[in-house]
């Protein structure tokens, strides 16, 4: 059979056609082909980058989970370890404080937040590397004379710092100024060291302090007040404990130190060599407890007005260099008073006899004044008193009326007593006075400890 041309030309078409169809699917199947892999590549390279990304967070999770604690905080504690002695043994066990749990190491979310060592027998010195323990709350090193040297200006770091406790060691150098930057400090105890020079000003800036422990150093110069230009201690309005006795401090005490705005129920000033004379506002702190100004040189009179003193209960102003006065009207009206001391204060005339009524009295320590003529203790004396020491004094007379009350007191006179009065009933008597006549311990009046 003959074709036409026209239809040999179709065929020709036609293959060419189905050819280049053929050829395009190929093409297609290629480029299909191609996408796939691709996808896949990509689907592989996620994959992997995934596997990688695990990989590393696992491990970054197992280091993670063995060392909790902080790195910096790690190494800081590592750093005392090294350079401390007699570290606690759960110190050698580890290399993670917070996770081995140190003993004397408090951790918060992996930040160390307290570190207590009291009585340890550490030695060694206290360096700079503390500082890095910036969210330290709470530092006790206490009672660890095995510690010696300066403390470091870089304690000023530890901002989140509120107890601060390095009583009974051996520290020495001057109290660094950096400490009035800690300003959530609410207690400071460096009582009981080798500290010398002043008292820094800057501690008035601790605004939330409460307790102020600097007793038993070789503290020198003044009480730091505030001016224009310098903190002081009397912006320490919330402080209810100024401990700062049984150092060299001099000079006066400053009538500015008080004010009623002021908390202080603790004024431990004794054992230093303040002169002048006891400040008048001294009477406008009614929170106050216990007053001790006792072996300084003041002078002056014992202070006549110390009425506002309404909760005091301790008050020793013994050992200075008043002068000669009579007893104040205050002996007779702080309700509170249970130890009353002015042994060696030149007062003279008569001891009055309300003092022996205050509800709450229990020791008198009054002996080395000139109180003279009779001592008539009256007939409420109060059952708890214990003591009543007048020696070497000039009494000449004692009068005790108890009318029923029952007392158990020892009441001490250094000299010859010329009479002795006793209206009362034996079988209310318990009490005894002594007597010291040339060397002599002699019983007046009736027997030690009579029983009821």
């Amino acid at each position: 059979m003959q074709l036409s041309p026209h239809s040999v030309e179709v065929k020709k078409v036609k293959g060419c056609t189905l050819q280049l169809l053929h050829t395009q699917k190929k093409k297609g199947e290629e480029k299909e082909t191609k996408s796939l892999l691709s996808a896949f590549d990509i689907l592989t390279m996620a994959t992997m980058r995934m596997l990688l990304f695990l990989a590393i967070f696992y491990s970054a999770g197992i280091c993670m989970i063995s060392s909790v604690t902080d790195p910096n905080d790690a190494a800081v504690l590592l750093s005392l370890k090294n350079s401390w002695q007699n570290t606690p043994p759960s110190w050698d066990k580890s290399n993670d404080p917070c996770d081995s749990r140190w003993e004397g190491v408090t951790c918060n979310n992996s930040r160390v937040s307290g570190l207590g060592l009291s009585n340890m027998s550490l030695k060694g010195k206290l360096y700079g590397d503390i500082g890095g323990l910036t969210e330290l709350r709470s530092l006790d090193l206490s009672f660890n004379p095995g510690l010696t040297g300066p403390l470091s200006p870089r304690l000023g770091n530890l901002k989140n710092l509120s107890i601060l406790i390095l009583a009974g060691c051996s520290f020495n150098g001057e109290i660094p100024d950096e400490l009035g930057n800690l300003a959530e400090l609410s207690f400071l105890a460096l009582n009981s060291n080798n500290f010398s020079g002043a008292i820094p000003p800057s501690l008035g800036k601790l605004s939330k302090l409460y307790w102020l422990d600097l007793a038993d150093n070789q503290l020198t110069g003044t009480i730091p007040i505030s001016t224009y230009h310098s903190p002081g201690l009397d912006l320490l309005l919330k402080a209810k404990h100024f401990h700062l006795n049984k150092n060299q401090l001099s000079g006066v005490i400053p009538a500015k130190l008080f004010s009623s705005k002021m908390a202080l129920i603790h004024l431990l000033l004794d054992g230093n060599r303040f002169t002048g004379t006891i400040p008048v506002t001294l009477g406008l702190i009614k929170t106050l407890e216990v007053l001790r100004l006792d072996t300084n040189a003041l002078a002056g009179s014992v202070p006549s007005d110390l009425n506002n003193l309404t909760n005091v209960n301790e008050l020793d102003l013994s050992n200075n260099s008043f002068d000669p006065s009579e007893a104040p009207l205050w002996f007779s009206t702080l309700p509170s008073l249970t130890t009353l001391a002015i042994e060696f204060g030149s007062l003279q005339g008569v001891v009055p006899e309300k003092l022996f009524s205050l509800p709450n009295l229990q020791l008198v320590k009054l002996k080395y004044n000139a109180f003279n003529g009779t001592l008539n203790m009256g007939d409420s004396i109060n059952p708890q008193l214990q003591l009543v020491d007048l020696q070497n004094n000039q009494i000449s007379r004692i009068i005790l009326d108890f009318s029923g009350t029952r007392f158990a007191a020892a009441v001490l006179v250094h000299q010859m007593l010329l009479s002795v009065s006793l209206p009362i009933k034996p079988q209310n008597l318990k009490w005894s006075i002594k007597m010291r006549a040339f060397g002599q311990l002699v019983e007046n009046g009736a027997k030690v400890g009579m029983p009821v």
